[in-house]
């Protein structure tokens, strides 16, 4: 075949995009990075190894030339030549053998990894349709859609968009009274001042934290073993205080891996390195110390690596990377920036040392008022100062002021002390001190232009490195897994993985404009969620034509917006809501809401047992349900939260009946459905209609169609009859949950409303985000 057959001038090849996910899928465990798997001395994984000859053999790749190595080998007929081998089971389908010849043919020309290159701002691309633009992030978007001929959805109806910025930026439904005034004036000031409403509600923080606590596998107990309970929620209120005062990401960095090294460290900076100590960690009588601080070492790099590089460095612990060029000393001088944390591999007694004690919000009101008090009383005695009642009176306080100290939650803090000795371990194995000793480096292909400080690494050059304008990696992760939470996907859609095996962004130049932008913004979070809830390819509706699903299945060129299910929490607090149930206090220790009888019954050392909430914590948001890796709350797990064992960036979407049936059956939901009716009941309205227009519009935001009223009605109906002969079975259900239910309604018109209740809590428009 002769070059000239397969377009010796393609342009339409792009390395990153075309060629790298071939070799990196097919090739780079054999001829990559790890050199302890590597076979016949060959690396295709940078141009310099892949071009040029090794030892006696002719390169493997030679620009422009089909009989070069590499096509000879993947086009061959003789199984026993042909590359992969059979064994390997990833065969290279036909069309991927031709890319590689056309690749070749058109002079085989090579790119580094993208997400390993600085990002520089792009110009903006110029479109045709100038009205459509709202901000840069349209021109880049509408300039793809132009190019592949695709027409764009006009902007989702008001209400939709009322919802979906609500869901998308607090977690929670607005109520039909605080959009009114933007259903009757939608302009677009009207819709800018409702984001920025939303951006500064204090429930924006709670819903930004969710997100990073599943990427900090932010946790209520240790995981191993026994999996006992440790203190750390005010690590949890400490993030979400940082994206409410929009706290700059850079410094979020910083006070969370290094906040004890800054100069003199407030208490808030202090708390936040609690982030080091949410690792797994074990209390097994017959574990071994030396073993398990390994295994904590590298858990925190993994996270660490994960959460703000989106690397897998994990991958270097045993061996060199497989497709990254991150070696086996990149992992272990990454392990030496932590060693140290003062901490021992075996816990005992729910001990998790060093802690600190901190005052919840509503301790710290109090005693602020407490304090208030002895000033105020303190000055009376300076003008009297022999007053026996005065001096009774600031003794009450201050013992008050003590007993209150007492109850100040307990939260696990890094010390720093003496950095244990860190030595690469061969394979992994803990008990092999034979591997070479190393210090906190950044991993060595990175960091090429990084000035070296004259002294050992801290974590907080660690942290000043991650966030340093050069890395080409934290601004683009964050950016990209911001971009996920407003979109359903990242602009690269792996969310986990910038490196070999990961994907190549869809829009590259609006990936790294974003990124660049959020740098030069100062690290600002709040000016990106603007600035993406702004944009017009935001604020489109999820109706797709034929043509822009035929042409774009997934979406990945947003002509469109798109349907999610909502996160296990929210579900639970917008349920909550709907029954005016939800005690939308921020921050505090965690709660237990309803859990089945038994559930923990195989947790042991010690046995424990779930008691459930009795006051209005009862009602709090999902977010602050208490965290038990090992036995995670059953409503959580049916909607596909994490255990938070590892770094989660993406959590995964599931269909099964048990969601269905936590909906219909979980103490929770059947309280709020109640509630809801409850509220419906009590609506000075005299019809059906009326109230079912209402409990719907409530809970979706929209009134509901004449088919769907018929629908309602009809259930309506069914279920009074169904109740009219089983007064006994409506008392139950009006019984389920410690709230009393309201006495004032006959037992089986409440039952029947409740039945309503319960079934638009389970409808898929309540739990998918518009």
């Amino acid at each position: 075949m002769q070059v000239g057959d397969l377009h010796a001038d393609d342009q339409s090849i792009e390395f990153n995009r075309d060629i790298r996910p071939i070799l990196a899928n097919h090739c780079f465990a054999c001829h990559g990075p790890d050199k302890g798997q590597r076979q016949a001395d060959l690396r295709l994984d940078g141009e310099d190894f892949a071009k040029s000859p090794r030892g006696d053999a002719p390169p493997a790749i030679v620009p422009g030339k089909l009989n070069s190595g590499i096509i000879l080998r993947v086009a061959s007929k003789d199984s026993d030549l042909r590359m992969p081998p059979e064994e390997f089971g990833k065969p290279l389908s036909p069309e991927q053998i031709d890319m590689l010849k056309r690749w070749v043919a058109s002079g085989a020309k090579w790119q580094d990894h993208w997400a390993y290159i600085t990002p520089r701002r792009p110009e903006s691309p110029m479109v045709k349709d100038q009205q459509a633009i709202a901000n840069e992030i349209d021109q880049f978007i509408n300039k793809r859609l132009e190019d592949e001929g695709i027409a764009s959805a006009p902007q989702a109806d008001i209400t939709s968009l009322a919802r979906r910025l609500s869901l998308d930026i607090t977690g929670i439904n607005p109520s039909w009274e605080s959009v009114s005034d933007l259903v009757e004036n939608p302009s677009p000031d009207a819709i800018q001042s409702y984001i920025d409403s939303l951006l500064e509600s204090e429930h924006y923080g709670e819903r930004m934290a969710l997100y990073w606590l599943d990427l900090v596998r932010y946790a209520d107990s240790g995981g191993y073993h026994s999996d006992v309970a440790q203190f750390i929620s005010p690590y949890r209120d400490y993030v979400i205080n940082a994206f409410n005062r929009n706290l700059p990401f850079d410094q979020f960095t910083r006070e969370q891996i290094a906040g004890d090294l800054l100069e003199s460290p407030t208490q808030n900076q202090i708390i936040a390195t609690g982030y080091n100590r949410l690792n797994k960690t074990t209390e097994e009588g017959g574990a071994q110390p030396g073993e398990y601080l390994v295994k904590y070492a590298a858990d925190r790099v993994r996270t660490t690596a994960g959460a703000w590089l989106g690397v897998t460095l994990g991958c270097a612990e045993c061996h060199d990377h497989k497709y990254d060029p991150f070696t086996q000393e990149d992992f272990y001088s990454f392990v030496a920036f932590f060693a140290d944390i003062k901490e021992v591999g075996k816990y005992g007694g729910g001990n998790r040392d060093p802690e600190i004690r901190v005052a919840t919000p509503d301790q710290k009101l109090r005693a602020a008022k407490i304090t208030a008090e002895v000033t105020e009383v303190k000055e009376q005695l300076d003008g009297d100062p022999e007053n026996a009642d005065l001096k009774k009176t600031l003794a009450g306080l201050n013992e008050e002021l003590k007993q209150l100290e007492t109850q100040y939650v307990r939260t696990m803090v890094t010390v720093a002390t003496n950095p244990r000795e860190i030595r690469v371990l061969p394979r992994g194995d803990w008990l092999n001190n034979t591997g070479k000793i190393v210090g906190p480096e950044y991993p060595g292909f990175l960091s090429t232009d990084v000035p070296h400080a004259d002294r050992r690494l801290t974590r907080l050059d660690l942290a000043d490195w991650m966030v340093s304008p050069e890395n080409p990696l934290t601004a683009r992760v964050f950016v990209n897994r911001l971009w996920k939470m407003f979109f359903g996907r990242g602009i690269s859609n792996r969310l986990d993985d910038f490196g070999a095996q990961g994907e190549w962004p869809t829009h590259p130049e609006l990936l790294d404009w974003l990124a660049v932008e959020f740098v030069e913004s100062g690290w600002d979070v709040k000016h990106l969620v603007r600035l993406i809830v702004s944009s017009n390819t935001y604020q489109r509706s999820t109706e797709a034509t034929a043509a822009q699903v035929n042409h774009d299945p997934q979406n990945a060129l947003y002509s469109h917006q798109s349907h999610w299910r909502l996160e296990a929490e929210f579900i639970r607090d917008n349920a909550m809501a709907a029954g005016e149930l939800l005690n939308r206090k921020v921050g505090g220790p965690s709660v237990k809401p309803y859990q089945p009888k038994g559930y923990w019954q195989h947790l042991n050392f010690p046995t424990r047992s779930w008691s459930h909430d009795t006051t209005d914590d009862q009602f709090r948001r999902g977010l602050y349900i208490h965290w038990q890796r090992t036995f995670l709350h059953p409503s959580l797990l049916a909607f596909d939260a994490p255990s938070r064992e590892e770094c989660t960036a993406s959590r995964t979407i599931s269909n099964t009946p048990k969601a269905a049936l936590v909906l219909l059956n979980d103490p929770s939901f059947v309280e709020a459905a109640r509630e809801f009716a409850s509220r419906a009941l009590a609506r000075p309205v005299e019809n059906d209609v009326a109230r079912l227009t209402w409990m719907w519009r409530t809970m979706l935001l929209r009134n509901p169609t004449t088919d769907e009223v018929t629908v309602l009605q009809g259930y309506l109906d069914d279920s009074r009859a169904h109740f009219k002969n089983r007064v006994r079975e409506s008392v139950q259900l009006l019984n389920v949950g410690m709230k009393v239910p309201e006495k004032g309604f006959p037992a089986v018109e409440f039952a029947a409303w409740t039945s309503v209740g319960r079934a638009i809590l389970n409808l898929d428009e309540s739990i998918t985000r518009p």
